[in-house]
């Protein structure tokens, strides 16, 4: 929600966060983040959680955006890094699967990690 209020210019903070660049790359970025958070929604129900979808626009987006597959893996690794932490039952139900499938604004094409994207160790190693 509060990258929605970004591209709508209605907050100061967050403004540089990179994810927001695959958003505003888009021909239409509140469209673009309205969908995306409308399959937010969506999961949100089919899980069991509250999210407020008054505050969204409920619409499906044409022009989905592209994400490439290195991001895809490195954003998956940064959640079982969380998960393994925070719900160990979810690591363990997630940590073996193989087909990472995104958010349906996003399709799948060939690349490494984002040039934008700020890189962590996800290894867990010493740097």
């Amino acid at each position: 929600m509060l990258a929605k209020k970004v591209l709508e210019g209605k907050t100061r903070g967050y403004r540089n966060h990179p994810q927001l660049e695959r958003f505003k790359n888009h021909p239409e970025p509140l469209r673009a983040i309205n969908a995306y958070l409308y399959e937010v929604w969506k999961e949100s129900q089919r899980r069991g959680y509250r999210f407020e979808v008054g505050k969204i626009e409920a619409l499906e987006l044409e022009e989905k955006i592209p994400v490439t597959r290195g991001q895809l893996e490195y954003e998956f690794q940064h959640l079982l890094k969380k998960l393994q932490k925070r719900d160990a039952e979810r690591y363990e139900a997630l940590k073996e699967e193989k087909k990472i499938e995104p958010n349906p604004v996003f399709f799948p094409v060939e690349g490494g990690v984002e040039k934008w994207e700020r890189r962590k160790d996800l290894t867990g190693a010493s740097p």
